[in-house]
């Protein structure tokens, strides 16, 4: 399946009544879900680019993979996607955003890698960065907190 297809299946669950679908062909297998209508609906831009990039893995112990809970000023950049996050291009490279770095909306926060794409994360605010909640090279779920932005 490739990305026409599943922007094709996002668009078609998006005119629908459907909560949820799930399509499995082959070894590959997608959940569509809709988010409750009560939830703050939280947009985060991505770009698909066919750049890859090696990066080491570090291992995860289970007191990093907990979701932090929210803090009520600052803005939560969260995972459009499943994937293995990284702070920056390539493992030479400097990190995209530091702890107080002040970012501009449209910045690059990180990259997400999924399905072999690397996937620009963006900034949907401007502000400090005042915590980053995820190491590089960790597997993130969907909509799981990234970052933690006081605007």
């Amino acid at each position: 399946m490739n990305l026409s297809e599943i922007k094709q299946l996002i668009d078609i669950v998006n005119s629908s009544d459907l909560q949820e679908t799930i399509i499995e062909e082959g070894n590959f297998k997608i959940i569509l879900r809709r988010s409750s209508a009560t939830a703050i609906p939280q947009v985060i831009p991505v770009q698909a680019t066919t750049t890859l990039q090696a990066a080491p893995q570090v291992s995860n112990d289970a007191a990093s993979q907990a979701t932090p809970e929210p803090v009520s000023d600052l803005i939560e950049s969260r995972s459009p996607i499943v994937g293995t996050f990284y702070h920056a291009s390539s493992p030479d490279s400097p990190p995209f955003v530091a702890v107080n770095d002040i970012v501009k909306k449209g910045d690059v926060l990180c990259i997400i890698e999924a399905m072999k794409l690397m996937n620009e994360i963006e900034a949907e605010v401007s502000g400090t960065i005042v915590e980053i909640l995820v190491e590089n090279g960790q597997a993130v779920e969907y909509d799981q907190p990234l970052f933690r932005i006081k605007p």
